[in-house]
């Protein structure tokens, strides 16, 4: 008789993960998960290592710039966020030709323009809470989620503008 849960599919996946990484890989696996500071030991625990294995791994990521240190008692970590951005430019810039990255880069600039239209403000955080409607809960729902819309929008075209300069100057590099 089989167990159609699904209950044993995490374990296996987990046994699976730790069985095909090294203790590196799975402490960078689970650092950059870490969107909060997290003690080694929590690391430790997640990437299935002993704490020390998670701080010398954590050490060296930290030097390599792909997370974060708090200092304290005891010293926290978190994924540098500035790393994962710098590595979607290059994946973008390596892997996508100039000509794509522009016209995407207008599309989006485009997005913008219609959401400093719609909002009457030239970027997210300039719309106030006082504009959204008090007694309309769906309306103002509907606003959070289009002001988080325009921050991805923000974010991406920041990111594809990288992308598009790190292409520009690197042409070798760039797709045929």
């Amino acid at each position: 008789m089989t167990d159609d849960t699904g209950a044993g599919d995490d374990t296996d996946a987990t046994a699976q993960w730790v069985d095909a990484r090294t203790t590196f890989q799975r402490v960078y696996d689970t650092v950059l998960g870490a969107t909060d500071h997290v003690p080694a030991g929590t690391v430790a625990e997640r990437a299935q290592c002993s704490e020390t294995a998670a701080r010398e791994a954590l050490t060296q990521l930290v030097e390599m710039g792909v997370a974060e240190r708090r200092d304290g008692r005891p010293a926290t970590y978190r994924r540098n966020d500035s790393y994962l951005t710098w590595k979607r430019v290059e994946r973008l810039a390596t892997e996508t030709d100039v000509e794509t990255l522009r016209s995407k880069l207008a599309s989006l600039t485009e997005t913008d323009r219609e959401f400093q239209d719609r909002f009457d403000a030239p970027e997210p955080d300039a719309v106030t809470q006082s504009s959204l409607p008090v007694d309309d809960h769906e309306a103002v729902e509907e606003r959070w989620t289009a002001l988080s819309e325009w921050r991805t929008v923000r974010r991406d075209v920041r990111v594809l503008r990288r992308a598009v300069d790190r292409a520009r100057r690197n042409p070798d590099e760039a797709p045929a």
